[in-house]
């Protein structure tokens, strides 16, 4: 029983503590007034303020009768949310995580939620751009808003505050976020626009034998057109959906022909949403069969999941791993089950959404940072009334307050893409899934085609179920792969700047059948730096220890680290000779080479560069899916999930820039790209072909991709590992000592190094700068923490490394050093 102080007018006296959007080591306690005593609750958000003048929207962790030791609570401003916008299982996973990666939960309470509910005094709104509203329904309060935005174009919710003279403002400004009057400014984000492609077809008034007689009678003197609707009669025996390229290229001719028949009325224009990345190649349509060995795979992954928690699918590209999927979500649905389907990328998330509305209708939700605030948080409340069946999203995914959920699926889990690195909380997304799995009781299916060592270690040691597929849907073919030795094609006299003639080869070979080919070279702009050749000095950065990368598009050299550009530079500010010159080659240097060696093929470009903007990685796809571009230069982006009908060759520039990478996965890394890129080449009908151009073909990672070994990639990875202890077998703990000071970052990090050797002692490696060390005026140094796994408490070396930090924070002379810490940092 409480203390009779406690009480008032009879009424118990409540205090919450709460989670701030704030890196704050701990929740903080608020007096709840009595008169909101029926209306606080864990996972609501309440108004507080915190410091002088800072007004938050804060979620509620716990409700208690207890104050504060050590200082007076504060009393809470208002209560926003008559529901829960938490539960307890996401709470429990936001403690889970804060402990796991060593973080505060207001840390990932600002990874968590979207930016209307985490809303603060300095949070910046906008006016929605919505005719359809109709602001005379406003209260006097929301009209002066908006006529304010009208006017400002864009307030903080301390001006609303001002404006209003009321603290309060919260409940008001909610109201117009869900009926969508306002937006959060610096998410306003290109919404999701699913690719509409436009098809031709026949006018239906010669849609029958005589009214097709009729029509080509009348083209006799149009012999170009007469040819054009041949072309479309003979398309259509064998395809459902003709486009203008296919008619022009069947027919050999040019677009006008095309244009006007349309004008004529001959042929009639119809716009179809079509899917914009090809995944597996395969055709899901909304009622399909599995072959035999998807039949078998899915009764083995359901076998397994009777015993284990979480399954391993390792299938081949285009071995029909999505309709595998689609039958398991199917299944958990039929049970009253939730599902979760996790995909690294926001492209691949747009593809398959495509294809799983055709099953899942208005019962599939979609969650990624390419929607406005508006529909995150509409997302977000309709996951949590459980309104959607399955959802379906990038990494942030996780956060949702799921109801009910059965089934997670990570798809290319081996992906670096689901590793949170900057800002905290630096968490994996495929290990907190199968965490919030644990919660929920649901189950996890991991899928790829080159699964990361830890999972397939997992599953080799009967953690995880493994089921696998190792030949392609149907008659599909994996490619033809090639590796060509560079060194000895020079010696030749057989290399032309960065091609060698078998690669020159087959890329005109392919453009002589009328195919396209995409060419990888991991390295973007023009050259990766500037050297001066007589005294040796290679232009820098001035905010980053990195070289500069010169850019052709902008004339610029810039800093891939911090945005720093600067003009290119004549003379060497070392030794005053003009002797620089570029060292190195980028996408853009491979796309002026090119353009010279194949003066008529159509090239596109697709890196970071290229597709800034609003739509610019869509309009490249695009264009190159309608065949406006034979080949296709770009970087890792280009070996994500796409695939087009017409690709028959693949050709990696430089396999040995990747393989060569200081990175302990850096071989495994390799083996999976050059895969996962290969998988690019070749359709159902037709076998691809991929050159890879290196100065080590005798490589082992190349043999291990030539002949499709991930096993034997995996079994010497494994090897080498447990000597030098890495994972799987040890855990990484990263620090990262940062300040604009080089000598007290390393004096600091030397204090910090041996407060952690008195617990830890040989674990602790380091401290040393890392491969980049000082990046936007930050000098970095690193202290590496290697733990042995199943001989050590982790949980025990985590508490230690806690304390550690207060002992190192509490020191005076280390105050202003930054103190990033990473686990798992891969």
């Amino acid at each position: 029983m409480v203390a009779s102080s406690l009480f008032s007018a009879g009424r118990e006296t409540y205090f919450v503590e709460v989670i701030l959007p704030l890196y704050i080591a701990k929740t903080y306690t608020y007096r709840v007034p009595v008169e909101w005593n029926d209306h606080v609750a864990v996972g609501k958000r309440v108004i507080v303020q915190f410091g002088r003048n800072k007004i938050y929207a804060a979620v509620v962790h716990k409700v208690s009768h207890e104050a504060p030791l050590g200082y007076e609570a504060k009393y809470i401003l208002n209560v926003i949310d008559d529901q829960p916008i938490l539960d307890p299982t996401q709470l429990t996973l936001w403690e889970w995580m804060a402990d796991y990666y060593l973080c505060y939960l207001g840390e990932i309470m600002q990874a968590a939620l979207p930016a209307a509910m985490k809303m603060a005094s300095e949070t910046k709104i906008v006016a929605a751009e919505n005719e359809d509203l109709d602001r005379s329904l406003l209260t006097d309060k929301g009209y002066m808003i908006m006529e304010a935005l009208d006017v400002a174009g864009e307030l903080t919710i301390n001006d609303v505050v001002k404006l209003l003279g009321q603290k309060t403002v919260f409940p008001l400004l909610k109201t117009l976020f869900d009926e969508g009057y306002l937006l959060i400014s610096e998410e306003i984000k290109d919404r999701y626009k699913p690719k509409v492609k436009t098809f031709l077809s026949l006018d239906s008034q010669f849609s029958d034998a005589e009214g097709k007689r009729i029509l080509l009678d009348s083209l006799n003197k149009a012999p170009k057109q007469q040819d054009a609707v041949l072309a479309l009669l003979q398309l259509q025996k064998t395809k459902e959906d003709i486009t203008r390229q296919d008619i022009m290229e069947a027919a050999g001719i040019s677009a006008g022909v095309v244009a006007s028949l349309i004008e004529k009325g001959v042929f009639v224009l119809q716009e179809k949403i079509v899917s914009r990345l090809g995944g597996e190649d395969l055709e899901i349509t909304a009622d399909f069969t599995l072959n035999e060995r998807q039949e078998a795979a899915l009764a083995s992954i359901e076998a397994d999941f009777q015993a284990k928690d979480v399954v391993l699918l390792h299938g081949v590209t285009a071995s029909g791993k999505t309709q595998l999927y689609i039958r398991l979500i199917e299944s958990a649905i039929a049970s009253g089950k939730k599902v979760l389907y996790l995909l690294p990328e926001i492209a691949l998330t747009a593809q398959i959404t495509e294809r799983l509305r055709l099953h899942f209708g208005d019962k599939l939700g979609v969650y990624h940072s390419k929607f406005n605030d508006n529909e995150r948080a509409e997302v977000w409340r309709k996951v949590l009334n459980g309104e959607y069946e399955v959802v379906i999203g990038a990494r942030s995914s996780v956060f949702l307050p799921f109801q009910e959920l059965g089934l997670i699926i990570v798809d290319e889990e081996h992906e670096s893409s689901y590793k949170q690195y900057e800002p905290a909380p630096r968490y994996h997304a495929r290990d907190t899934a199968i965490y919030l799995a644990g919660i929920h009781k649901a189950k996890v299916l991991l899928g790829s085609a080159t699964p990361s060592i830890e999972s397939y270690y997992n599953a080799k040691a009967g953690k995880y179920g493994l089921v696998e597929m190792k030949e392609r849907y149907g008659a599909s073919q994996l490619p033809i792969i090639e590796l060509v030795d560079v060194a000895e094609a020079g010696r030749k006299g057989q290399m032309f700047n960065y091609f060698s003639g078998t690669l020159l080869q087959g890329i005109t070979d392919a453009l002589g059948r009328k195919e396209q080919v995409i060419l990888f070279q991991n390295r973007r702009g023009h050259t990766p730096f500037v050297q001066c050749n007589t005294c040796g000095w290679v232009a820098k950065c001035v905010n980053c220890d990195v070289s500069l990368t010169y850019h052709k598009s902008t004339n610029h050299l810039h800093c891939h680290y911090c945005g720093h550009h600067e003009p290119p530079i004549q003379i060497c500010p070392g030794c005053g000779m003009a002797h620089i010159e570029s060292k190195g080659f980028g996408t853009e240097r491979i796309e002026e080479e090119l353009e010279l060696l194949l003066p008529e093929a159509r090239i596109g470009r697709l890196d970071m560069d290229s597709a800034k903007g609003k739509h610019g990685f869509d309009k490249i796809i695009t264009s190159f899916d309608d065949h406006e571009f034979d080949i296709l230069i770009g970087t890792q982006m280009v070996a994500k999930g796409l695939d087009f009908g017409r690709v028959s060759l693949i050709g990696i520039i430089s396999a040995d820039a990747m393989i060569n990478f200081p990175d302990f996965r850096a071989y495994e890394r390799a083996f999976s790209l050059f895969s996962q890129v290969a998988g690019r080449a070749g359709r159902r009908d037709q076998q691809g072909k991929v050159i890879i151009q290196t100065h080590t073909p005798n490589h082992r990672v190349l043999e291990q991709v030539l002949h499709n070994d991930y096993e034997g990639m995996f079994m010497t990875e494994v090897k080498e590992r447990k000597n030098y202890q890495y994972p799987p077998f040890y855990r990484i703990i990263k620090l990262d000592v940062k300040h604009t000071d080089l000598q007290l970052t390393h004096d600091a990090a030397v204090r910090l190094a041996s407060l952690l050797r008195g617990s830890l002692g040989a674990r602790v490696l380091g401290p040393e700068p890392p491969l980049i060390s000082r990046v936007r005026n930050y000098f970095i140094q690193t202290i590496t923490l290697k733990i042995e796994r199943g001989q050590v408490s982790i949980v025990k070396v985590k508490e230690l490394i806690r304390q550690a930090i207060t002992h190192f924070e509490i020191d005076k002379q280390n105050r202003s050093v930054r103190i990033s810490i990473d686990v798992d940092p891969y």
